[in-house]
């Protein structure tokens, strides 16, 4: 039975649907050839449904399609009148707001948008910066996010070739005179008012081939890498994500918490309802993270009828209770991906919201989303179904981290995905580079898992995740799950601690709801471990667990904090730092031989202090 609903929007409901939809080559879809053209359309079709409200802003506004278009008209002019030539990057240091939306989309309509996670180190955001060659600035003005200004200042000093600084939300009058002591720029909403709003002033389109964006890629250790987006593969995942049951589709309402620097948020919070004629209700610049509008959660889907929102699971463990006499049945589904997903979490929350919590699972390597579980066909344990267009295998791999061979339905391998949303490769000194991460077509994740026959991809971890205590190789997740059936436990984590004897064992990070002992949760573990091996040697009751700032679990930092116990123990009084180099745990010691032979039998890095 098919699910189609219209000509070019079919809905995958089931996995019957999936050869359906494909037995219409993409090419026949009549996709736009860039997320600017995807965006004139909707606008022209419908230039007074509501596009964007904002919240959190101060007083609350509503944008209209026709709106949102002519604002991105003004940014791209803005751009193109300080001297942009086409394909030019323009950076963006901004939390979301409507402006983002506006600077990042006529970002793309003449040039390359390049978004970056404001809270990074100052030395990345330049590292960032200086390959993707940004000639323009838009950052967030003092009055906007206190502290950013100055931060941004120094950055723009950091960066000769930079053409412009333009300030959103700032002081105008301070910032912009801050900013013309050094180079052309000043207030970004001033200057974009300026100019025409009901065209692009260049003649220049891009092709579906041409650069869209770059996304620096997760991790808080190292200069992130750069994964270069084309038009025709924002465009595809904008089509696509409107053909899955878990987004928000023609007649859909989503909910926008999560920061406009990530995939997430562009293309499910963005271009994939923009393509689809959908509202976004965005929770402003703290996103999530609003206290006061997360308080109010339920309220605001009530509010404006939100039929689908995307979150990690930390948001999803802390949403309020749904309040007596609020009406939320407009809500179709709460999507939810980035991160392990704990069972009592999503149980929690279905009992609660009586709507399913679908996963979905994706890189930015491959624009956002590569599974998404089909609205009337769940699989316990599964990430998803294959999106339309989109392959996924299991492969097994050599020592020299090459493909060997395709594994068999159900069997772990490292997953791979070929097909449109897959990118050229991270962005070196010449431009994408494919070497390393893409075999014949073939983007290698790094994911441990398995594909059944259908096309629902299974997810057992990151390879980098394993544990290897004395040739057992160790899923941390099911150790993460027996914690977490613990009813005091409300966040758990596992990795890998040196050890002399057995390589690495499994030690366990856990938050509690209420006052429990380690022993109490060590002995509960151990009796649950599927073998003797998986039983973690230690748990560590913490007030909170590291994360990402999109709220994605970072288990590096939790791997430091373990060196430095054991530090503790196998050198007392000895002082010792463990920093993160690359992700990796290095100790910074005095000279000591004994201690530099334990953290030799340890297999720990270490650096010695001059004495």
């Amino acid at each position: 039975m098919s699910h189609h609903t219209d000509g070019n929007r079919p809905l995958v409901l089931v996995p019957e649907d999936l050869p359906l939809v494909e037995a219409v080559p993409l090419t026949e879809r009549d996709l736009p050839a860039s997320t600017y053209e995807l965006l004139a359309r909707t606008a022209t079709a419908t230039p007074d449904a509501p596009a964007l409200h904002l919240l959190g802003e101060g007083a609350d506004a509503t944008w209209s399609y026709g709106e949102l278009l002519t604002r991105v008209h003004q940014a791209a002019n803005l751009y193109t009148s300080l001297g942009l030539m086409p394909g030019g990057t323009i950076g963006l240091l901004l939390p979301n707001s409507g402006h983002t939306y506006a600077a990042l989309l006529g970002a793309q309509a003449v040039g390359v948008a390049n978004p970056v996670n404001p809270m990074l180190a100052e030395q990345h955001i330049i590292d960032i910066f200086t390959l993707t060659r940004a000639e323009i600035l838009v950052v967030a003005g003092s009055a906007m996010l206190p502290g950013l200004w100055e931060k941004a200042l120094r950055v723009a000093r950091g960066l000769p070739g930079l053409r412009a600084l333009l300030v959103v939300g700032g002081n105008a009058s301070l910032d912009a005179v801050h900013a013309s002591a050094t180079m052309r720029g000043g207030d970004f909403e001033r200057l974009a008012a300026e100019q025409p709003g009901d065209r692009l002033i260049t003649s220049h389109r891009p092709e579906p081939g041409d650069l869209a964006a770059y996304f620096h890629t997760g991790g808080t250790t190292g200069t992130p890498k750069i994964a270069p987006h084309t038009h025709a593969m924002e465009v595809y995942m904008a089509w696509v994500l409107g053909c899955s049951g878990a987004y928000a589709g023609g007649d859909g309402v989503a909910l926008a918490g999560l920061p406009l620097f990530h995939v997430n948020a562009v293309h499910v919070t963005g271009l994939a309802p923009f393509m689809h004629g959908a509202g976004v209700v965005s929770l402003g610049p703290l996103g999530y993270r609003d206290r006061a509008l997360m308080a109010g959660f339920w309220r605001i889907i009530e509010r404006y009828r939100v039929t689908a929102f995307s979150a990690v699971p930390t948001v999803y463990a802390s949403l309020p209770p749904v309040p007596d006499g609020v009406d939320i049945s407009s809500l179709r589904a709460g999507a939810v991906g980035a991160a392990p997903l704990p069972g009592r979490v999503r149980t929690d929350f279905e009992q609660r919201v009586k709507v399913p919590m679908l996963e979905g699972y994706g890189l930015t390597e491959a624009t956002c989303a590569s599974a998404a579980t089909p609205a009337f066909a769940p699989r316990a344990g599964s990430v998803g179904l294959r999106l339309p267009y989109q392959h996924i295998k299991a492969v097994t791999m050599d020592a020299d981290d090459r493909p060997t061979g395709d594994c068999p339905p159900g069997q772990t391998g490292v997953l791979a995905i070929r097909g449109p949303a897959v990118f050229p490769g991270y962005l070196g000194p010449d431009g994408p580079d494919p070497t390393g991460k893409i075999f014949d077509g073939w983007l290698l994740t790094g994911d441990l898992g398995h594909v059944d026959a259908d096309g629902y991809v299974y997810l057992t971890g990151r390879a980098k995740d394993l544990i290897i205590r004395g040739g057992h190789n160790l899923d941390p997740r099911p150790i993460e799950e027996s914690l977490l059936a613990h009813p005091q436990v409300s966040g758990a984590a596992v990795v890998g601690r040196p050890d002399a004897h057995s390589g690495e064992v499994p030690v366990a990070y856990v938050t509690v709801n209420s006052p429990v002992t380690e022993a109490t949760l060590l002995a509960w573990a151990g009796k649950r471990a599927s073998e003797p091996a998986a039983a973690p040697k230690a748990v560590h009751v913490v007030e909170s667990l590291p994360t990402t700032t999109v709220g994605k679990l970072f288990k590096p930092e939790l791997v430091a904090d373990a060196v430095r116990r054991l530090l503790a123990e196998l050198a007392p009084g000895h002082p010792a730092d463990v920093v993160l180099e690359d992700g990796r745990p290095v100790a910074l010691i005095d000279p000591d031989p004994d201690l530099a032979a334990a953290l030799d039998r340890h297999n720990i890095a270490y650096r010695t202090r001059a004495s």
